[in-house]
């Protein structure tokens, strides 16, 4: 695979900074230091599970794959639904985990976290979907159901108030999506409206006639957003920001790959083995619907954009608080040492560098 051979052939000279170090070239003596990330099945953390099968990087413990070599550490990963991996993270027994804007914040009150890049947006993989219900109008005062506290009831209440409805006239009821969706699709319970995210929705459409969507999160974008988050103790030890540079450069690796024209394909129905079993023209649907933040340039687009700092974030922040999907507000800044939670652009700035060097 040239990507790979690329990878190799760049390894001398790298950028100051995040530079490779003697223990990750072949022959040493010395173990690289083990970091460990954890991920669970979505479009864009998927990828790591297939840069693991791509040959890109070696996800079990004391074995190497090219870009593990190419930073000098040993990347452990560790999949799991995705509640279990705010778990492992909150607990520390994981270094990094792949998980939304919202669910970083309950998380950095007792472990202090980082940001360290957005992975995907939701730009219509988050909907409402209706049966016999033609409009907003259409739905006031009957139930809607859906995973409470979590980025399906954000994307229902703020898609209500850009329509200048008051969310309290709309009943939103705590389900299971995958419940949910199944409910809808068979007539049970009587289930009128849904909100849930991909791949439920694309199965809704596809099996409940007079399914339609009443709404998404594309009219909200960049408001959810997919990420990996790193403990600040973990960047603290020998070797994290290598680790962080080195997932990094992994998620960027396999978006190129699906880029490529010869291998894009290929690489996208690996991405969909991962993701509820999707088959090719399913996942070029769920990739326009969860836009990967493909390059550097993109994730610090976001990242560096005040939108995002001063309105998105702030906003994202006073919801989890009303909500109860966090005690109290953790201090959330950008690159800000002192933040319990920071969105920083260091690693992403190195990566920039580092296209360069490839180039």
């Amino acid at each position: 695979m040239r990507n790979v051979v690329m990878i190799l052939a760049v390894c001398a000279i790298l950028a100051s900074g995040c530079t490779n170090s003697d223990s990750g070239k072949s022959g040493t003596k010395e173990k690289p230091p083990v970091f460990s990330l954890a991920w669970s099945e979505y479009p864009s953390w998927s990828v790591f599970g297939v840069a693991h099968e791509k040959g890109l990087i070696n996800g079990k413990e004391g074995e190497l794959g090219p870009i593990e070599q190419h930073w000098g550490v040993d990347i452990v990963l560790r999949e799991a639904d995705y509640d279990t991996c705010l778990t492992l993270y909150g607990s520390g027994t994981v270094d990094a985990v792949c998980m939304t804007n919202m669910d970083s914040l309950a998380p950095s009150l007792g472990r202090e976290s980082v940001a360290i890049m957005p992975t995907s947006t939701s730009v219509g993989a988050d909907a409402c979907i209706a049966v016999g219900i033609d409009n907003v109008d259409g739905l006031k005062g009957k139930t809607t159901y859906g995973l409470e506290k979590s980025v399906s009831q954000y994307a229902f209440e703020r898609n209500l108030i850009k329509q200048g409805k008051d969310p309290k006239d709309f009943p939103f009821k705590n389900m299971d999506p995958g419940a949910a969706a199944t409910a809808m699709q068979t007539g049970q319970g009587n289930i009128e409206s849904i909100m849930v995210w991909n791949p439920f929705v694309l199965q809704t459409l596809r099996t409940k006639d007079g399914s339609k969507v009443l709404f998404d999160s594309s009219t909200i974008p960049e408001e959810i957003i997919d990420m990996v988050v790193i403990g600040r103790d973990s960047l603290a030890k020998p070797g994290g920001e290598k680790f962080a540079c080195a997932v990094a450069d992994t998620f960027y690796e396999v978006n190129k790959l699906l880029a490529d024209p010869d291998e894009g394909d290929d690489t996208l129905v690996a991405l969909g083995a991962k993701f509820s079993s999707l088959g090719l023209e399913d996942m070029k649907k769920v990739v326009e619907q969860t836009r990967f933040y493909k390059t550097p340039d993109d994730a610090l687009t976001l990242y560096e954009s005040e939108t995002f700092q001063k309105k998105t974030t702030p906003m994202v922040t006073d919801f989890c608080v009303s909500h109860g999907i966090v005690d109290k507000k953790p201090t959330v800044g950008f690159n800000d040492d002192k933040a319990q939670l920071s969105f920083d652009t260091s690693i992403l700035k190195k990566m920039k560098e580092e296209a360069k060097a490839k180039e």
